[in-house]
């Protein structure tokens, strides 16, 4: 009966005499190895347990001094097990048996250990995610309150302001009575209200709006809004922005953010606006014509080497340098358009640092039909051996090795040529070549006149 009892509320139970020593094993876990009663009966105790344990040691000590005077105790104990790296832990009930025996009965404690793990873990995680949030939190209103446009977060359903910068507080709340629990619009004429209304029904329809210019309240001064529309654990937000045309007067120094988006939809250079792993963000109306594309829509969502590079390979090499340092200038490489042939072009690339939006910006410049310096080599010679480099990946190994043979070539005979003052028999001599083969290369190369003596 007793050993019924104990198999349901221990995991095993250990017999030993006053010394310390292991008389019996009793084990009623399938967790715990068959032949512990072969490995531990007749050693001590104390030699089953983890090396490094002589604070547990002591603590055997004590329990067996306080069992052999009756009184219970309790002890936990790592025992070595091969193939356990970190021991059996096991919690032992402590207490005296006739004839001088002493009984331990314990409880595997491995599922406890486990758990208690995870539970640390687990605390430790959500400790770090709580300062990660924390500190996006801080640079988000740090940003949020310094951008020289008027932000403002709506709720869907109600149209009430939740959150509101500086500037949009300037511009549309009466004097300082704030905005935040307000219903918008407010601070507007009844038209531009009005509109603004049907905009933020499109936004809720298509995602986001087209720039809309609008009329304050005082009937003077107008603001160019856009709107995003987009949905946060189960809730619906409406993101508004306003930039007004004298935005420099009210933050001296800085640009409007629509006037930068502005800027960058029209400038000459392709720009293009990808995540990590290259694909396609944004793109302005440059790139459009370059790829020969109708759309933005078109480029979006595709990964960016669609149209640049002849392989995956230039994006994947322009990526990596990214990661790595951050920014990336003057990199060669091709760009293929939708339809038509190939362009050289030079991309300068940067990594961003906002966590919401697009991860890298590639600015992409033709340099098709860039005018080279004169060099006195044959045109059908690249100018230098940085020229040479700069076409590797767009013409075959071969062809390279085989220009950069006749550019050394060429340029060797004109300096030869220079040292011998155009004597060139001396020029043949310095350069180790008889007069015939001297006079076949400056043919070849078209190098000085045709005034071969045959």
């Amino acid at each position: 009966m007793l050993a019924g009892l104990l198999s349901r509320v221990a995991d095993l139970a250990l017999t030993l005499d006053k010394g310390g020593v292991i008389l019996g094993v009793e084990s009623w876990s399938a967790e715990l190895p068959e032949d512990l009663a072969d490995l531990w009966v007749g050693s001590s105790l104390s030699d089953t347990l983890l090396d490094g344990s002589e604070d547990r040691i002591d603590r055997v000590d004590n329990a067996l001094v306080q069992a052999m005077q009756g009184r219970d105790g309790r002890v936990d104990l790592v025992h070595r097990l091969e193939g356990v790296p970190d021991g059996l832990p096991v919690q032992y009930q402590v207490m005296a048996g006739e004839a001088e025996q002493i009984f331990f009965v314990g409880q595997d404690l491995r599922s406890d250990v486990s758990l208690r793990q995870q539970l640390v873990n687990a605390q430790q995680a959500l400790e770090q995610d709580y300062w990660r949030l924390r500190q996006v939190e801080t640079r988000y209103r740090r940003l949020f309150d310094m951008v020289g446009d008027a932000v403002l977060v709506l709720d869907a359903l109600s149209s009430r302001v939740l959150e509101a910068n500086p500037r949009a507080v300037e511009l549309l709340s009466e004097g300082d009575k704030g905005l935040v629990g307000k219903v918008f619009p407010r601070g507007l004429d009844g038209d531009s209200a009005r509109a603004l209304q049907d905009m933020m029904a499109e936004t809720r329809t298509v995602g986001r709006s087209q720039l809309h210019n609008l009329l304050l309240e005082d009937g003077e001064t107008r603001v160019d809004v856009s709107a995003s529309f987009l949905r946060q654990a189960g809730e619906e937000r409406f993101l508004l922005r306003l930039g007004t045309r004298d935005a420099a007067v009210h933050s001296p120094g800085a640009v409007s953010g629509v006037h930068l988006q502005e800027m960058v939809r029209n400038a000459p250079d392709a720009v293009v606006l990808t995540d990590t792993e290259g694909r396609i963000m944004a793109v302005n109306n440059s790139f459009l014509e370059l790829a020969q594309l109708v759309a933005e829509e078109q480029a979006i969502g595709h990964s960016a080497d669609r149209w640049l590079g002849r392989s995956g390979v230039d994006l994947s090499v322009l990526l990596s340098n990214l990661r790595d340092k951050s920014v990336v200038k003057l990199f060669s490489s091709t760009l293929m358009p939708q339809a038509g042939s190939p362009a050289e072009v030079e991309i300068s690339a940067c990594r961003l640092d906002e966590p919401d939006g697009a991860d890298y910006a590639l600015f992409i410049r033709d340099v098709e039909r860039r005018v080279a310096r004169d060099h006195p080599v044959s045109a059908k010679l690249p100018g230098s051996i940085e020229q040479v480099t700069q076409r590797v990946g767009r013409v075959p190994l071969k062809d390279l090795v085989r220009e950069s043979t006749d550019l050394i070539e060429a340029l060797c005979i004109e300096t030869a040529l220079e040292v011998t003052q155009d004597n060139r028999a001396s020029a043949a001599e310095l350069l180790g070549l008889s007069r015939q083969s001297l006079y076949a290369k400056l043919r070849r190369f078209n190098i000085g006149g045709d005034d071969d003596p045959r």
